[in-house]
């Protein structure tokens, strides 16, 4: 008995020495991680008394307005004209004082980074807030026609249900609506968040400064990318993999084309088909005009124009066909 004692004593001590070589690495690991991060000039520390914007406080924000948005989609609370204005007055406070905290952050984390002197007290940021929520109904009748067009342009949509509740095309969209009213108002940061944060659900890349028209509908969605300073009008369709990007730039370029005109303008009533790709300022796409899948575009497009690729010659393979040669050609 007192062997066994013994041995696990001596298993103890020695699971205790690893324990301790182990929190010395971990130490020497903190150190160098610490000495990193302050002397980086790419990103510093964010420590003291001013925070930085909560990415989980952001996307809860998003949640809470989406259930603003659409009352009764996406809460267990059963609404009724009893309780739908305490419902609604409940859940739009809760919305305004958590954004008039993240807006305060960010403005705050930007005027740092600036090295820009900062305002003072919390009004600013509840001044934003306030504005914000005052967009809500406008919001709402923009995101009205984006659902009509999702329904009136996609035989599959059995419902209006069905698009609100299971559309990625239209939560990117909401989510880039909401977005867009903040970059609109200045706020730093918060609006790149929030639709970085759809992206990742979706696959789909809407950048918050971009203009977009009422009736937008993304059919599917995985792969489309809007860039910051896209133009898009009224009732135009996207489909899958479709890009409105900007043309690469040279390395000492960057700061000449900031705040410049670098992304395609897309006119009323376009339809853009699958993984098609439109580059640079100069892609300017004609009202009622047609672009095919798979094409490649740098340059304008008059008005009520088709652009399609040229048929491509296909290869059957199989037993009844010879090795290269397409149907029909024997």
């Amino acid at each position: 008995m007192m062997a066994n004692r013994f041995i696990i004593l001596e298993q103890f001590l020695n699971e205790k020495d690893r324990l301790t070589r182990s929190y010395q690495h971990i130490h020497s690991v903190v150190e160098k991680l610490i000495a990193v991060s302050w002397n980086s000039t790419v990103c510093g520390d964010h420590e003291g008394s001013r925070s930085i914007p909560s990415q989980d406080s952001i996307i809860r924000i998003i949640h809470k307005a989406r259930r603003i948005l659409f009352p009764g989609y996406f809460t267990q609370t059963k609404l009724d004209p009893v309780n739908l204005e305490y419902w609604f007055g409940q859940r739009t406070v809760e919305l305004f004082e958590d954004l008039s905290k993240q807006i305060f952050f960010s403005i705050q984390h930007d005027c740092i980074r600036s090295d820009k002197p900062c305002p003072q007290g919390s009004d600013f940021g509840h001044e934003t807030a306030l504005q914000f929520i005052l967009a809500l109904p406008e919001i709402r009748k923009v995101l009205d026609t984006d659902i009509r067009a999702a329904l009136e342009g996609d035989p599959a949509a059995k419902s209006y249900d069905e698009i609100i509740c299971s559309y990625p095309g239209l939560f990117a969209i909401t989510v880039y609506r909401m977005a867009h009213k903040l970059h609109e108002l200045d706020v730093p940061l918060l609006p790149r968040i929030m639709t970085e944060y759809a992206h990742s659900l979706t696959g789909i890349d809407i950048h918050p400064a971009a203009k977009i028209g009422e009736s937008f509908f993304i059919d599917h969605g995985t792969g489309v990318v809007v860039g910051e300073t896209t133009e898009i009008g009224n009732r135009v369709r996207l489909y899958q993999g479709v890009t409105l990007g900007a043309l690469s730039l040279p390395r000492d370029a960057r700061d000449r084309f900031i705040n410049k005109k670098r992304h395609p303008t897309i006119e009323d009533d376009v339809i853009i088909y699958a993984n098609a790709t439109l580059l640079g300022a100069e892609a300017i796409i004609g009202a009622r005009s047609i672009i095919g899948g798979n094409v490649w575009i740098t340059e304008r497009v008059p008005p009520d124009t088709k652009v399609l690729l040229k048929r491509p010659e296909l290869v059957y393979i199989g037993n009844n066909n010879k090795k290269g040669n397409p149907i029909g050609s024997n």
